[in-house]
């Protein structure tokens, strides 16, 4: 009997929507059945955002957008708010939105370790709090928080980055104890994924083409990953296989972390 993944009548809240990762698991959640409500910086005439309401809508689903900085301390609260309205209710957090911030202990500025300890850390507690009144509700609520492979090994150079990532291992703990067994926290840690953040590191080499074959040579599986990869296995960790994974994040990084 072939796996089969219904998420109809399901209120999805996805942060970071308009690019990348966040654009994959809005448009696998809609194709597994979801109404997404999105969020991003873009306003709401940009074509990223057309983008998003597009892939939704081309699975049949809703697609909601609130432009926000959810660095704002005040943001993920009134995100919630709207995308409880616009859906009437909220079954599904993917807790998506960050930036990189890439600096050695000793040169990170006062200033770029708080920016990256508030998008990166402080936001998906944020929105934690603020969703759980409406996941309270709803039949079978997951928390899913998108971290990264910083979280559990790093490089010389990405502090705070990696820093604010193992923070987030100790968020999804904290949830799963303290919200169980009424609500499920996970998390997923992607490793390279194709996207233009990802772009933007192989163009940093003076031979981009020749670093990204290096490093996708560095996977077993030969490759690296894709945003829909990250959205599919999130539509799976929302759906009824999942009921008893909680409380761990998931490496996804094509096998290099053997």
């Amino acid at each position: 009997m072939p796996l089969s993944i219904d998420l109809k009548n399901c209120g999805a809240l996805v942060t970071g929507v308009t690019s990348g990762i966040g654009a994959g698991i809005a448009e696998e959640l809609a194709r597994a059945g979801c109404d997404v409500t999105g969020c991003g910086l873009e306003k709401l005439t940009d074509d990223a955002v057309k983008r998003f309401q597009s892939s939704v809508g081309a699975r049949g689903s809703k697609a909601h957008f609130l432009p926000c900085d959810l660095q704002k301390p005040d943001a993920p609260a009134e995100l919630v708010k709207f995308a409880a309205k616009a859906m009437g209710g909220i079954d599904l957090v993917v807790s998506c939105a960050g930036r990189n911030v890439f600096e050695g202990v000793d040169e990170c500025s006062e200033k770029d370790w708080r920016d990256c300890l508030e998008i990166n850390l402080a936001s998906h507690w944020r929105l934690a709090k603020a969703a759980r009144p409406w996941l309270e509700k709803a039949k079978a609520p997951v928390f899913i928080v998108i971290n990264s492979n910083q979280a559990f090994r790093t490089l010389a150079g990405c502090f705070p980055y990696n820093t604010a990532k193992a923070g987030l291992l100790g968020l999804v703990q904290s949830l799963a104890i303290e919200w169980g067994p009424q609500i499920r926290a996970v998390g997923i840690a992607p490793g390279f994924i194709d996207t233009p953040g990802n772009d933007s590191w192989f163009n940093g080499f003076p031979d981009p083409a020749a670093e990204r074959q290096r490093t996708e040579a560095l996977h077993p599986v030969g490759r690296i990953g894709t945003p829909r990869e990250i959205g599919g296995l999130c539509a799976f960790l929302a759906s009824s296989y999942a009921a008893f994974i909680s409380g761990v994040t998931l490496p996804v990084d094509g096998g290099r972390s053997a």
